[in-house]
């Protein structure tokens, strides 16, 4: 009996199930770092694999499934909110990037930067993920969570790369600035406010 073709039923599941379905848990962590919800999430991932499995026919074999997975993720999810939803406008970037120094400035001076080899950040990095607003979440959970490239992640967004470079310094620095309050919170390092710092 010959064997089944890719576009025939059988042969699609199976080319399904073995190029599409091993990605399932890196989409739910994506559908989650969108939603901020597990079952919203879950909801999402349903309707990701639902689209995909319809629209298997125009996938190439041997292409970078979990891409393309990704992209139906968002635009499912994107058609899941409302339109009005409201969203954190982009700042100028040359003020991020004097934020960003000052940040750094801070925690030079409040002894930041050993906070790995002193505390154990990991819940905090994911709480502080989990609590970037929109856009800037998505963006770095697409580069520095899920590995994928600038341009990989501006398809998958549908943005331009600047955009994408704009939105991850922006919510790097913002991770960052949460991660130094928690080390205060946690007495590694001293809550030293401005005026503390212009005492001699």
């Amino acid at each position: 009996m010959p064997a089944s073709s890719p576009d025939e039923p059988s042969g699609r599941d199976a080319a399904f199930a073995r190029e599409a379905l091993p990605w399932m848990d890196d989409v739910y962590r994506f559908a989650l770092s969108l939603t901020r919800d597990p079952s919203d999430a879950d909801d999402v991932v349903q309707e990701t694999y639902l689209r995909a499995y319809r629209s298997w026919h125009t996938y190439t074999p041997g292409s970078d499934c979990r891409r393309w997975l990704f992209t139906i993720c968002r635009n499912a999810f994107l058609r899941s909110v409302e339109r009005d939803r409201p969203t954190v406008g982009l700042e100028d970037v040359e003020r991020d990037v004097i934020g960003a120094g000052e940040v750094y400035a801070a925690a030079l001076e409040e002894g930041y930067t050993d906070l790995y080899a002193r505390a154990d950040i990991g819940p905090a990095i994911e709480r502080a993920v989990r609590e970037l607003p929109e856009p800037f979440r998505a963006t770095l959970v697409l580069v520095d969570v899920e590995d994928q490239s600038y341009e990989s992640a501006a398809e998958i967004l549908g943005v331009p790369i600047g955009t994408i470079r704009s939105r991850l310094f922006r919510g790097r620095r913002l991770v960052q600035e949460r991660l130094l309050a928690h080390a205060r919170d946690l007495g590694v390092v001293g809550d030293r406010g401005p005026e503390a710092r212009e005492t001699p």
